[in-house]
């Protein structure tokens, strides 16, 4: 079995808090994988350490068998990230930041087939700072994938798009995983994961609740739906 991203028993302390507690999932390569939970459950931090942006406590990872710690040149070019919180040069175009990071690859995508896809391309000569926040969420999900990365992990990809936007990533981000891609995404959309994920890991406070596919994670609740799931074992009322 080939896995694109490999993690086990991964553990992050802030002080006295545990962040992120034992957490343990693999995700197959070719595969999108959805890590679930409420604000502050983890999941950014979760990302934050498998990328080696932050030490953890204890635990590893690997990303394409590499570990990020000591393999971060190497997988530069191969690990495409969109966080949550991008920030950029004041008054640069979107075209120049296009461009900026596409520089930055040996063999980047081209920027301007991307913008096409993302119907961005009428701004390629807007300042970033002009857009308005769908917008630039679209432009940091682009620029993600201008390395033509075999990994991608988008951190609340569609938040602030409206309904015909995030249906439009979606396909992009579809037809991407049939080339092969790993894509591994937090969102709070359900229909999202559901239209997405071929295997979703929900934590709550930093751990583990339950795992598997959406039909299987469904049936281990006494709901009919992924939502209500969501929300049952969030511990939260659901009215049945």
């Amino acid at each position: 079995m080939q896995y694109g991203i490999e993690v086990s028993q991964l553990t992050k302390k802030y002080g006295e808090k545990t962040v992120v507690s034992n957490l343990s999932f693999a995700v197959k390569k070719g595969e999108v994988f959805g890590l679930l939970g409420h604000n502050g459950a983890g999941k950014s931090t979760t990302i934050d350490c498998l990328l080696g942006l932050k030490a953890s406590d204890k635990g590893e990872s690997k990303i394409l068998g590499l570990n990020p710690k000591k393999k971060r040149k190497e997988l530069f070019e191969k690990v495409g990230v969109q966080l949550q919180a991008s920030s950029y040069q004041a008054s640069i175009r979107v075209g120049e930041l296009c461009e900026e990071i596409a520089a930055l690859y040996k063999q980047p995508a081209d920027y301007k087939k991307l913008l096409e896809q993302f119907k961005l391309n009428t701004f390629e000569k807007q300042p970033v700072d002009k857009l308005s926040g769908g917008e630039r969420q679209k432009l940091s999900v682009l620029l993600a994938l201008l390395s033509q990365p075999e990994v991608v992990f988008l951190d609340e990809l569609t938040t602030g798009l409206d309904v015909a936007a995030r249906r439009e990533v979606w396909e992009i981000l579809r037809g991407l995983k049939n080339q092969g891609l790993t894509i591994f995404l937090t969102s709070h959309y359900m229909d999202e994961v559901e239209a997405l994920c071929d295997y979703i890991c929900l934590i709550k406070e930093g751990k583990e609740v339950v795992s598997g596919t959406v039909q299987e994670v469904v049936a281990q609740s006494p709901c009919e739906q992924l939502e209500e799931a969501y929300l049952w074992y969030m511990s939260e009322e659901v009215t049945l």
